[in-house]
């Protein structure tokens, strides 16, 4: 028995032992007990990742502390943490994409601040370009080129705008095209045949007989004079012949030669191209002259030129008083394919100009070319009419019309200076066109309007077709109505 009670009750104590054991080593206020160690200050939050970011931007860990906590590194970095948070040292843990953003830093300290004070580079500053803004040479010369006032700018955009016609005689004597020239120079001296075949034959018949002296000289001087070429290119030619040749047997071949060089030198100043100012638009071409000079015919050839040349063109039939210059007219837009404006038989001629010059205006032309009737220059009644287009149309523009060109007959002698000197003076006639050189012409009166007027003399038409009218060059029209053969006919 006290075996068993011995038995129980060490049982109950041991278990009871147990139990107080339990509670002991539970216990941390018992000695003897064990206890857990607490994790380190910086263990102590094991915290989520996503909670790290927080942590590093209130207290950012000091690098020096950081390599000595292994901690950091049994943390595994997810794809999403902030690079703040991973060791600077350990490239590990910072994602690819962060890698670069501190190597940028680190090329930013003072070695590349360094380069930058290239400021030093005062060859910058060299931009002593800026001193020469002060010079302000550009600014001067844009106002200059813009025009520092109204009339200075409008010279240098004329100029830029303005458009030449028929100033071609270096392609003219090219070698492909020689056999062209000789045919042009062919048709200009047949045209002219008249007045030559005239001249050689009487100075031939003074030349053969004797020396050349003061009558022959005389002689000399009446041939030319009734040749149409003026008394002032006569006395040209003679005193040139008197003080090279005077005493001396002269052959008619010499005296064709002196007074083919006589007579392009008075024709050399007038023989200029058309050039059309552009800062004009419409440029107003007003086409006069006396009946039958060919005006009509003149106009669509000259609008088939500046359609060549890239210009648009307005035609206004202004003949009113005549059907059949209406109807040619309007053949002549459709051939050069121009802009053509017409009214009624008889209708009033100036309104016609008016209406044309808008027509003009508003399809955007560069040149607008208006026919004439013709008329007599003694008819006081015609003449005041077209002075009466001249008005109207200054109406559109205080300078148009800004190129009057006067058509004049070949075949006409010397009435046609009286022409020239009336159409002048009522209509401002600027420029000259010689048409209708043929065989019957009597060309020698377009050297004595020279001579006179002075006037520039453009083109001269030797046929009916549309590259019948040429540029008037004085060199081959003084040959040609000298009977002296032309430079380019010898070279072929």
């Amino acid at each position: 028995m006290a075996g068993l009670f011995k038995r129980i009750f060490s049982f109950g104590k041991g278990k009871v032992e147990d139990t107080s054991e339990a509670s002991a080593s539970n216990d941390p206020t018992v000695p003897g007990a064990p206890q857990e160690v607490p994790p380190p200050p910086f263990e102590t939050p094991p915290v989520a990742p996503d909670e790290v970011p927080q942590q590093p931007e209130p207290v950012p860990p000091a690098p020096d502390q950081v390599p000595d906590q292994p901690v950091p590194r049994e943390v595994p970095p997810e794809p999403g943490e902030d690079p703040a948070h991973p060791v600077p040292g350990e490239p590990g843990p910072e994602s690819p994409d962060e890698l670069p953003d501190r190597p940028e830093p680190t090329p930013e300290p003072v070695p590349e601040t360094e380069p930058d004070p290239q400021p030093e580079v005062p060859d910058q500053p060299d931009p002593t370009p800026r001193p020469e803004p002060p010079g302000v040479p550009p600014p001067d010369q844009t106002p200059s080129h813009a025009g520092g006032g109204a009339g200075a700018t409008a010279a240098p955009s004329r100029q830029a705008r303005t458009v030449t016609i028929g100033d071609d005689p270096v392609p003219a004597v090219r070698e492909p095209e020689i056999a062209e020239k000789k045919g042009w120079l062919a048709r200009l001296t047949s045209g002219l045949s008249r007045s030559s075949r005239q001249l050689s034959d009487n100075i031939a018949g003074v030349f053969t007989r004797r020396k050349l002296d003061d009558e022959t000289l005389e002689e000399l001087e009446d041939i030319l004079i009734q040749a149409d070429l003026g008394v002032e290119t006569a006395m040209r030619v003679t005193d040139a012949l008197a003080t090279t040749r005077l005493g001396r047997d002269v052959s008619p071949e010499e005296v064709r030669d002196v007074m083919a060089t006589e007579i392009e030198k008075v024709l050399a100043p007038v023989a200029r191209p058309l050039e059309l100012d552009l800062s004009f638009r419409p440029h107003v071409i007003l086409v006069v002259g006396v009946n039958g000079t060919g005006k009509t015919t003149t106009i669509g050839k000259l609008a088939a030129k500046l359609r060549a040349a890239g210009l648009s063109v307005t035609l206004g039939a202004g003949d009113t008083f005549r059907a059949a210059a209406i109807e040619q007219l309007k053949i002549w837009s459709e051939r050069t394919g121009s802009q053509f404006v017409g009214t009624k038989l008889g209708a009033d001629a100036a309104g016609l100009a008016y209406e044309a010059y808008e027509r003009a205006r508003d399809n955007g032309s560069d040149v607008v070319i208006i026919d004439t009737a013709g008329r007599l220059q003694n008819k006081a009644e015609l003449m005041d009419e077209l002075a009466k287009i001249v008005r109207v149309l200054q109406k559109h523009d205080p300078d148009a019309p800004h190129t009057v060109l006067q058509t004049l007959d070949a075949t006409t002698g010397q009435n046609a200076l009286n022409q020239v000197d009336i159409f002048r003076n009522i209509a401002g006639v600027n420029g000259l066109v010689m048409t209708k050189l043929d065989g019957t012409a009597r060309g020698g009166i377009l050297v004595a309007i020279s001579a006179k007027f002075g006037l520039p003399v453009y083109f001269i038409g030797v046929g009916e077709g549309v590259d019948d009218l040429e540029p008037f060059r004085a060199s081959d029209f003084a040959r040609a109505i000298a009977g002296a053969d032309a430079p380019v006919t010898e070279n072929v």
